[in-house]
């Protein structure tokens, strides 16, 4: 049950990136300094919010269920993705209704897109999760099966940037955003996506605490699915 509830919050977060990627707003970093809305401001996609909750959830995975499992959660994350894409090309392709809430163009103006963010997010995803599953391993190796937080961190920021720069340049150049936008995009999402990572630290201390508790696991044990 616990490995079907993480893979659902896989796929619910890595297809959510896709679909609402348009929504571009501003982050004040100082903001979570408590320093109020001050200081530089970058702008970051909504699509950043839950993607690095994929990276958290594969390090689990990694750490619990092994290597074996993550690489095919990796794989599944891809299947929904392009099923989802083409979803919304069925749905883009049949013609609204007159009295239709949404109409064709608001329809295609909000997911007009998604083809585009799929393809890229795609290729850059397949990178840089299987850099992240990669990397965790040969730390969790390198030290034994110790320092949780080092394999955690170190796997996740390196996957991450290879993952936003990938994706930018894609997006810039197949020319969906500018190319004077790529710095402070990459930057922006890049500081982002660090910081959540050294925040979700302690949650997955928690986690796989309370699962070595759970089940009885030795460290560096894991939990066998067959």
């Amino acid at each position: 049950m616990l490995f079907l509830c993480l893979v659902a919050i896989f796929v619910a977060s890595l297809v959510a990136c896709n679909l609402i990627f348009q929504k571009f707003f501003y982050w004040h970093p100082l903001s979570w300094l408590g320093q109020g809305n001050t200081g530089y401001a970058f702008e970051i996609s909504v699509g950043i919010l839950p993607y690095p909750i994929t990276f958290l959830v594969t390090d689990l995975i990694s750490e619990l269920f092994g290597r074996r499992r993550a690489n095919q959660v990796v794989i599944a994350g891809i299947v929904a993705a392009v099923f989802t894409f083409l979803v919304v090309t069925v749905a883009q392709a049949v013609p609204a209704t007159s009295w239709s809430p949404v109409n064709d163009d608001t329809f295609s103006q909000v997911f007009g897109l998604t083809g585009v963010a799929v393809g890229s997010s795609m290729l850059a995803y397949l990178l840089a999760q299987f850099i992240d599953v990669r990397l965790y391993h040969f730390w969790k190796q390198l030290t034994k099966g110790k320092h949780l937080w080092l394999r955690n961190n170190f796997s996740t920021i390196t996957s991450q940037f290879v993952d936003t720069a990938t994706v930018l340049l894609l997006l810039c150049t197949v020319g969906t955003i500018k190319w004077s936008l790529f710095p402070a995009l990459l930057l922006g999402g890049f500081i982002f996506k660090v910081l959540v990572a050294l925040i979700d630290t302690p949650l997955i201390y928690l986690l796989v605490w309370w699962t070595r508790r759970r089940f009885a696991l030795q460290e560096g044990e894991e939990i066998s699915l067959d």
